[in-house]
């Protein structure tokens, strides 16, 4: 029954550039490589937009950059490795940016390593497409087509874990 599950609310990112362009975070888990969107679980207090806010600077480098709506959301449910929670609900937001920078995590690669993030890079929409990496959300490659085709829907639309 999902009412028993520790759910932990979390904020994640579509870095979206003009080229078009995103920006994944690669995360190394025992249970094999993920290629993910930039972001993480919310303190206590905070709201999913200041949350996203802090994981950005944090993981990426972005500062100060408004964060747009909230475009998709995403449950899953797993057992986090430190036993603390049985899953994530994620809020998508839409952050578009002018040009892609080099990302420079305001923490280390040490202090990131432990959160088992190893890598960043920018992923055009043909590189998504003919990657055989493991993507979350699931359908990245198609949700980031109609987000450049269609634009962000109306009301945030729930996604595949």
């Amino acid at each position: 029954m999902t009412d028993d599950l520790r759910i932990r609310p979390a904020a994640r990112a579509v870095v979206l550039s003009p080229r078009p362009s995103i920006l994944l975070v690669r995360f190394e888990f025992p249970a094999g490589t993920r290629w993910a969107l930039p972001g993480g679980g919310l303190e206590i207090g905070e709201s999913h937009v200041d949350a996203l806010q802090r994981e950005l600077h944090e993981e990426i480098g972005l500062a100060g950059r408004e964060i747009g709506p909230h475009i998709w959301t995403r449950e899953h449910h797993f057992p986090f490795l430190d036993g603390n929670w049985d899953g994530q609900r994620e809020h998508i937001h839409l952050v578009t940016i002018d040009h892609e920078f080099p990302p420079e995590p305001s923490l280390s690669w040490d202090e990131l390593r432990t959160e088992f993030l190893h890598e960043i890079r920018w992923w055009t929409p043909d590189e998504l497409r003919a990657s055989d990496a493991h993507f979350v959300p699931f359908d990245l490659a198609a949700l980031v087509d109609d987000l450049i085709e269609i634009g962000p829907p109306a009301t945030a639309i729930n996604v595949r874990p």
